[in-house]
């Protein structure tokens, strides 16, 4: 395994992490969905792997490091010794009260609620981390921003109206925002870049806010 390392492994895992999500979506059957996450499990034993050939840390550390976080964050269900609650919050408000309060213990540093989102992910799954941690947070929904010369019914608001009115299932969204794309690429824009600019706004107008955990 000399010629592997965590770097030359990223894409593969995140291919593999692609393909169970497809798996998934599509609706395949169990016993191919077994495979792929076997296939993700295989990363993971492979950089547990690499990382206890210098010593580090072995796919035994990993495993005991997820039960122990288990643990500790769901104070809700576990004992600290592992053994389960005897009774459990009534709503999942609650349950996401306890969450959050327990990683912001464990991050104290953290002033923001959007560190820890990774730069990395693709700009909706950021923009709609983002967006559910800013709720979390109490924070004001995103805003438009246009020069004071024109005035027009603010774009979240129009979309919203709009989507209320004619988008009544997932299908009918990813048409839109295929629409969307289209739109933008007809007039010379990179959708994926544009969402980013604005997701990264958005996070740059909340710069310093207690940070629920990631």
């Amino acid at each position: 395994m000399g010629a592997l390392t965590h770097e030359s492994l990223v894409e593969y895992l995140l291919e593999e992490a692609y393909e169970v999500a497809e798996t998934i979506e599509t609706g395949a059957d169990e016993a191919e969905l077994k495979g792929e996450l076997g296939d993700v499990l295989l990363q993971v034993v492979l950089h547990a792997r690499l990382a206890e050939e210098r010593g580090v840390f072995g796919f035994g550390d990993v495993a005991r490091g997820l039960t122990q976080k288990m643990i500790r964050r769901n104070p809700h269900v576990f004992r600290p010794d592992g053994s389960l609650q005897d009774s459990f919050p009534a709503t999942v408000e609650e349950i996401v009260l306890k969450w959050d309060a327990v990683k912001k213990a464990e991050s104290p540093q953290r002033s923001t609620p959007f560190e820890g989102i990774p730069a990395a992910l693709p700009a909706l799954a950021r923009a709609q981390k983002t967006l559910d941690r800013a709720e979390r947070a109490g924070l004001q929904a995103p805003l438009v921003e246009r020069t004071p010369v024109v005035e027009r019914t603010p774009l979240v608001e129009l979309v919203e109206t709009s989507l209320a009115e004619t988008i009544e299932t997932e299908a009918e969204l990813g048409e839109l925002l295929l629409a969307v794309v289209h739109s933008a690429r007809n007039r010379g824009f990179d959708a994926e870049r544009a969402l980013r600019g604005a997701v990264r706004r958005y996070q740059n107008r909340h710069p310093e806010t207690s940070a629920p955990g990631s």
